[in-house]
């Protein structure tokens, strides 16, 4: 039924309650639409029966697929060498469905023990309340990795970049030792544009889709991308725990993964020179970024980044918290204290009160993580604003 052809009969009641609809475009759009729906109009049982089989292509229920899902989730999938993904309402969602999909109660995980704060505490949570047992290791002491393996191990997590000292994992190396047990690498730092950890041995590839994939600080989403049959199980419980994400933030996501590439190259060089300025000005105590020739990760970085090490990095101020206070103050206006990362504008957090705040001092001091420590995400400034800005400001504390 079109607006040229109405029907005499009915009553405006129900013209306006089948409002909205317009014939099937003739010609492509430009963007890719918004699937605004919950559900899917099926035309018989037949046809119910062909979609939720996959005998036939299409959707039935939002929770479980919907075009801009599928969309990005693809998206992602290919930028890092996979075969299928699956979007989620966070990147904790993500990691949820997972280990939904991948492990039961009293099996066994292992788990790279400097990891963004949320993810230690979802395992330390499953640990204690659901039987699931639970082992760190450093991811520089592979011993500690095989020691840990000889209990019959389901799934080992780890992360390409770390959050928030900017760690670098040895993929290949990690991969080896566990053989057929399943790799997860949480790579939101690195991306696909500077490592695809699949090509280096990872099983699945997490991200936390609300930074750089979309890189403007105005979604919640998540991605997990690998094998079609282990996808086809984790998107199951993203169904099931409904953590599955919206279709306009999975539009806005793919819109951000557009430039990607651009922003990426773009970060890891202002952040390389910031990170060279901050070594030079005597408030800060220590700088940690891969691409500096002090970190202990240099060798590996230039091998397995060679595109970069991304926007991220760190740096201590001896003055502890109080500094640290005194540094956002003067930064509020111009480079904000957010408890996020990777936006289009540059900003600084917290890691012991933010990220990691759920982790006792003593688990914080055995990361490295100090009362001192700011972590700085790089936007799309000019370098040279950055550095008059934070000097002026760390001149203050």
């Amino acid at each position: 039924m079109t607006a040229e052809t109405p029907e005499p009969n009915l009553d405006p009641s129900t013209i306006a309650a089948r409002a909205g609809w317009s014939p099937d475009f003739i010609t492509r759009p430009s963007s890719p639409p918004v699937y605004l729906t919950t559900a899917f109009d099926i035309e018989s049982l037949e046809q119910l029966d062909a979609v939720a089989g996959g005998q036939e292509k299409g959707y039935i229920y939002t929770r479980d697929g919907n075009p801009n899902h599928e969309a990005f989730a693809n998206d992602v999938a290919r930028l890092e060498g996979a075969e299928a993904g699956v979007v989620t309402a966070s990147g904790m969602g993500a990691l949820t469905a997972v280990l939904m999909a991948m492990v039961k109660t009293g099996e066994h995980v292992v788990a790279a023990r400097v990891l963004y704060g949320r993810t230690g505490q979802l395992l330390n949570h499953l640990a204690s309340s659901f039987g699931l047992k639970v082992t760190y290791f450093d991811i520089d002491d592979l011993d500690a990795l095989k020691a840990a393996i000889a209990v019959p191990t389901r799934l080992c997590i780890v992360e390409s970049i770390s959050n928030p000292l900017l760690e670098i994992a040895d993929l290949p190396a990690i991969a080896q030792i566990l053989g057929e047990i399943p790799l997860l690498v949480d790579s939101t730092f690195a991306t696909p544009c500077l490592l695809k950890p699949i090509s280096q041995g990872a099983t699945l590839v997490w991200h936390s889709a609300s930074k750089y994939l979309n890189g403007h600080g105005d979604l919640m989403a998540g991605v997990v991308v690998g094998p079609k049959n282990l996808i086809r199980r984790i998107r199951a419980m993203s169904s099931l725990y409904g953590v599955n994400s919206n279709p306009f933030e999975s539009w806005l996501a793919a819109r951000g993964l557009r430039s990607l590439p651009l922003r990426m190259n773009r970060v890891s060089q202002t952040a390389l020179q910031v990170a060279t300025f901050l070594q030079s000005v005597p408030q800060v105590s220590r700088v940690v970024y891969p691409g500096l020739k002090d970190h202990p990760h240099f060798e590996r970085a230039k091998q397995c980044l060679p595109h970069g090490c991304g926007g991220m990095l760190a740096f201590e101020l001896p003055g502890g918290r109080a500094a640290v206070d005194t540094l956002f103050r003067h930064l509020a206006h111009i480079i904000p204290f957010s408890p996020t990362l990777a936006d289009s504008r540059t900003t600084v957090s917290y890691p012991a009160g933010t990220s990691h705040k759920f982790m006792t001092a003593a688990e914080r001091a055995a990361c490295g993580i100090s009362d001192g420590l700011v972590r700085l995400s790089i936007g799309l400034e000019d370098p040279a604003d950055l550095q008059r800005e934070l000097g002026a400001a760390l001149a203050k504390t």
